[in-house]
């Protein structure tokens, strides 16, 4: 194992040092794309999470908090909303119209899988100056993606913005967001529970597309990404989600299956992985029972791929052929790849022969936290310290002002974006784009839900935590 190898998984040496610890060996080729995509930035949060830990999480109305595939509060009259908002940017600067599909197909898997119907989502969204070319090409494609996943798989898109800045040039931010509603006794966790129940994956066939997408979006962009990251961007089928959404949640009001989980960053990995961590178990799986839809995958390929539309499902012991028939009916595979055991360890198998064998717990608990020394850029300092008398208009003439901001594309109306959204299919959209918020009304009762996604980045540039707390 090359110290080259090591970075190319995107892990220090110290890392690597802590992982052969663990482990009390040197880890193989397969073990290290297992701890480079679970400990990655975007799976494991390490710069992050000791700031998210600040957050208040807890309240007489929410059911669930972070650590599942989505938050889940009270609504009244026996409902409950799941949320989520999740970013997609790396993969959006590279392939803007699949980055952006893929990110809103992994957020309705998010919300599904807790037992919750999609109602509907919305984006946020942050490109350059709309006077470059690669900017347009950038906001194009985004849109079409965000609109084209939505529209087939039938969920209306209430709302979101749209800013423009120099700041976002290199890497635009790419955020969607998806509400679903559910009764609260619907609500199911993301739990391998019961040891000894058939772990199954379900929906579409895993490929190479999106190995080492969760370590990608780790990663600064740079010039030369685009050509040589795009193999690691997902590609998306909305009308097999759409399937894969109806059959998910008929499995779940079966009673058939305990645990769910979206195939997301790290594809296998990360749900077999989370699943056996939450419930506190372990799970063995074989590469070889996993259906594939090319030729000659290796293990560590198939563990890696972020193929999309694809669950990772726990059943109930002997409930196995009950799954394959509620996804054969909706025209989907479900196939038994493994069972839930009770040793703590996460370990992968080809035809039998052990090419994996990892504590399951430290892939999601111990992944290394660090506490970075930031120091703020001079250049904002000095901004902020403008003395704004210096800007001041001669006579108070306001005219040239008033039209460099009419002919802004951040005051101009956002219409071409969400005229190709579809804002009331399922006819329970209220209020439509175009406000401070959209409405969904929850049929049967009184209630609605009203959502949007608005911050001013400026702000947060100049002061983050005033920012912060204006954006709130």
């Amino acid at each position: 194992m090359t110290p080259e190898l090591v970075a190319e998984h995107g892990l220090s040496e110290d890392e690597y040092e802590r992982i052969k610890g663990l482990m009390g060996r040197v880890p193989t080729f397969t073990e290290l794309g297992v701890f480079s995509a679970m400990w990655s930035e975007h799976c494991g949060y390490k710069n992050s999470k000791r700031l998210l830990r600040l957050l208040p999480t807890e309240a007489p109305w929410v059911i669930q908090g972070p650590g599942e595939n989505a938050g889940v509060i009270d609504v009244g009259d026996g409902y409950a909303l799941a949320f989520k908002i999740e970013s997609h940017n790396h993969p959006s600067a590279v392939e803007p119209y699949q980055g952006a599909a893929t990110g809103v197909g992994g957020i309705l898997r998010d919300i599904f899988t807790m037992g919750a119907r999609p109602v509907a989502v919305l984006d946020s969204l942050r490109f350059g100056d709309l006077d470059s070319g690669r900017v347009r090409y950038l906001f194009g494609g985004v849109v079409r993606g965000v609109g084209d996943y939505g529209n087939c798989v039938g969920v209306p898109n209430i709302g979101g913005e749209v800013v423009f800045d120099r700041g976002y040039e290199g890497n635009p931010i790419v955020n969607a967001m998806c509400l679903g509603l559910m009764k609260r006794e619907d609500l199911i966790t993301a739990s391998a529970s019961g040891v000894g129940n058939p772990v199954m994956a379900v929906g579409a066939r895993t490929g190479r597309d999106g190995i080492h997408g969760a370590t990608f979006a780790s990663e600064e962009l740079s010039e030369d990404s685009d050509e040589s990251s795009r193999p690691r961007v997902q590609v998306g089928d909305p009308f097999t989600e759409k399937l894969l959404l109806e059959a998910s949640l008929e499995l779940i009001a079966s009673g058939a299956i305990t645990g769910i989980q979206d195939m997301g960053a790290a594809g296998i990995t990360s749900s077999a992985a989370e699943m056996a961590g939450r419930a506190g178990n372990g799970v063995e799986i074989d590469m070889a029972d996993v259906p594939v839809r090319e030729e000659q995958m290796t293990p560590y390929e198939i563990l890696l791929s972020e193929s999309q539309e694809r669950m990772l499902v726990v059943a109930e012991n002997g409930r196995e052929d009950e799954v394959v028939r509620i996804l054969e009916k909706w025209e989907l595979e479900a196939k038994v790849i493994g069972s839930v055991t009770d040793d703590g360890r996460f370990r992968v198998l080809e035809n039998g022969v052990t090419v994996a064998d990892i504590p399951a717990l430290p892939l999601t608990d111990g992944c290394p936290t660090y506490e970075r020394d930031g120091v703020e850029d001079e250049r904002v300092q000095a901004l902020r310290d403008t003395d704004l008398r210096n800007y001041w208009l001669p006579r108070g003439n306001l005219t040239r002002p008033f039209l460099r901001v009419l002919g802004s594309p951040n005051v101009a109306s956002k219409q071409w974006v969400y005229h190709q959204y579809d804002t009331t299919v399922r006819t329970a959209t209220s209020v439509r784009p175009g406000g401070d918020a959209g409405v969904i009304r929850i049929r049967g009762t009184d209630r609605a839900v009203a959502a949007t996604t608005d911050c001013n980045g400026r702000f947060v540039y100049l002061q983050p935590r005033t920012g912060a707390m204006i954006a709130v």
